[in-house]
């Protein structure tokens, strides 16, 4: 209790509200398009979250976590959209998301209980693959998901009468849409990162990191490795399908395209370049990674004008080749992450001297 009294600890919780506040503001001075980086970068954030409990708490390794993405968009884009003729709220359609995903995990986990590292990988890798190619051809001979064409005109997020597209004006401050989204997005954070330090310090936190650790000495200590595994299956799919759901809202448009196998192989780099099992580096790595390739996107050009006169290489190329340095260069420097949890750093740090 006294921790959170402390008036230093309350001057910096105020300074970080203060700060998340102004945020769209300051962005909507260089366009709209900012703040929707911030609301993808915080999309990041949950899918990241979800992540690090599959990865950085119980040890697997999941290259197709974007599928539980899709499913909660594809989820959100039937129920509210005139495809089917369905305008669900939602409140209601956001958990459904979450359990068909949280299914869908449990189908993942189920036959990979036994696998480990690289064929755990590659199962699912597959996985991943299988559920944007099922979306991609669920259009015959019942249109379900309308193909690659994907599905528009979904319905954004409103409560009543208040609806997140469009401007409105608050206490006569005009919000736009994506400024809009930005408050909900980041209540929506505050709630995942309590739930996720709650379960990190919890019996199953524990129990999944004790896993992670030894599997065989877990299991040897009355730890249930199986149903521990389908949980952490599950509930890192559940965070994958909110995402998913305020995604599919946001954009009003969903297609398989935006489910690829890069996206599932940045959420993972965004948990391992952070630090895998410490919240903190995960949010710091889905933030960088995630803004980081915008801001190339707009400063390779103009830099190369400034420094040479003329374009010598695509902007595009040169954004990915120096995004790609910079991730080799954190691994080689910082092999924990760029904010590592204590235990991890001392155990990377307990090398013998001169060992190889």
């Amino acid at each position: 209790m006294s921790k959170w009294l402390n008036p230093r600890s309350a001057f910096g919780i105020v300074l970080i509200a203060v700060a998340l506040i102004a945020l769209p503001f300051v962005a909507a001075m260089g366009g709209q398009a900012w703040v929707r980086i911030v609301n993808f970068a915080i999309l990041y954030i949950f899918l990241a979250l979800g992540l690090n409990i599959v990865v950085g708490f119980a040890g697997l390794l999941d290259l197709g976590y974007i599928a539980f993405y899709a499913v909660g968009a594809y989820t959100y884009a039937l129920l509210a959209s005139p495809h089917f003729g369905v305008h669900w709220p939602f409140w209601a359609i956001l958990p459904i998301g979450a359990a068909i995903a949280c299914v869908f995990g449990v189908l993942l986990g189920s036959p990979t209980l036994k696998l480990r590292g690289d064929y755990l990988a590659i199962v699912t890798l597959g996985f991943g693959e299988i559920v944007r190619i099922f979306m991609n051809n669920l259009n015959a001979p019942i249109n379900i998901t309308n193909g690659p064409q994907g599905i528009t005109l979904i319905d954004p997020v409103a409560i009543g009468d208040f609806r997140f597209s469009g401007t409105t004006q608050i206490l006569g401050i005009s919000l736009s849409g994506p400024q809009k989204y930005y408050f909900l997005l980041v209540a929506l954070a505050i709630l995942v990162i309590i739930i996720n330090l709650r379960l990190q310090n919890s019996r199953i936190g524990r129990a999944w990191q004790a896993i992670r650790e030894d599997e065989i000495a877990a299991k040897a200590v009355g730890i249930n490795t199986r149903n521990l595994k389908l949980l952490a299956f599950a509930m890192g799919a559940s965070f994958g399908g909110i995402a998913g759901g305020i995604f599919s809202a946001m954009q009003g448009f969903v297609s398989p395209e935006s489910f690829s196998l890069i996206e599932s192989i940045m959420i993972l780099a965004m948990v391992v370049l952070g630090g895998m099992g410490h919240i903190p580096g995960v949010i710091l790595g889905a933030v960088l990674l995630s803004i980081l390739p915008e801001v190339l996107r707009y400063g390779v050009g103009p830099l190369q004008m400034a420094l040479f006169g003329k374009m010598l290489i695509d902007p595009e190329s040169l954004r990915m080749l120096i995004f790609g340095l910079a991730l080799v260069l954190v691994m080689r420097f910082k092999p924990a992450g760029l904010w590592p949890s204590p235990e991890r750093k001392r155990e990377l740090g307990e090398k013998p001297a001169g060992g190889a």
